[in-house]
């Protein structure tokens, strides 16, 4: 089983892994928060800009780090083929996608004066993301930017579950993850240290990158 010291050794590991792309000025978007400090290490090694997609993830009823579903800012929604079992009921997904709507509102308030969105039409876009789970979150976000034409779409993560990578696969034009293993419960598995990061700690990185 591979393991990463940190949020920051994985990005440095994935940012060899994308070597490709060093010099072509991608842009590196991190899914909030915790791969907000991975976005900034990714873009500085290939010499890119990051900045963050915002999609929440629908936590399942009494089980909040469960995803049955994702949601972007513009309100489409993935939701896993279980959602509605696990949910119990369409009331439930709706208040929650509501509650997430708000979230990202609210998110985009305090982020916006800070470093207004950077445009991904016609570059090269790496979506970032500190692993994998049910995948949803990360299919929120490839679809929200698949509708503002990138130039090429890559889905870049230190570790997923096989199925999870194969339901990703339709939605990026390249999947780049550099630890599939078959026995996975939690991402925080993979990590020697895995703190919370902060909103206040995305906001600070965020206005030093601006």
């Amino acid at each position: 089983m591979m393991m990463f010291r940190d949020r920051d050794d994985a990005a440095r590991q994935l940012a060899t892994a994308l070597g490709q792309y060093r010099g072509r000025h991608p842009l590196v978007l991190a899914i909030p928060r915790g791969a907000v400090p991975m976005g900034r290490i990714i873009a500085d090694a290939l010499e890119g800009e990051v900045d963050v997609v915002l999609v929440r993830k629908l936590r399942a009823p009494r089980n909040p780090e469960f995803a049955i579903g994702a949601v972007d800012e513009t309100g489409w929604t993935y939701l896993g083929d279980y959602a509605k079992h696990v949910a119990g009921s369409q009331e439930y997904i709706d208040a929650e996608k509501a509650a997430q709507l708000e979230v990202m509102r609210e998110r985009r308030a305090s982020y916006t004066p800070v470093r207004p969105p950077l445009d991904p039409a016609g570059r090269i876009v790496i979506v970032v993301d500190d692993g994998l789970a049910t995948g949803s979150t990360m299919i929120a976000a490839l679809h929200a930017l698949r509708a503002k034409h990138p130039l090429k779409l890559v889905c870049a993560v230190p570790v997923a579950p096989p199925d999870t990578l194969d339901k990703v696969r339709p939605y990026a034009d390249e999947v780049v993850c550099l630890s599939a293993p078959e026995m996975f419960y939690a991402v925080g598995q993979f990590y020697q240290s895995f703190p919370q990061v902060s909103d206040g700690e995305v906001i600070k990185l965020l206005g030093a990158m601006a």
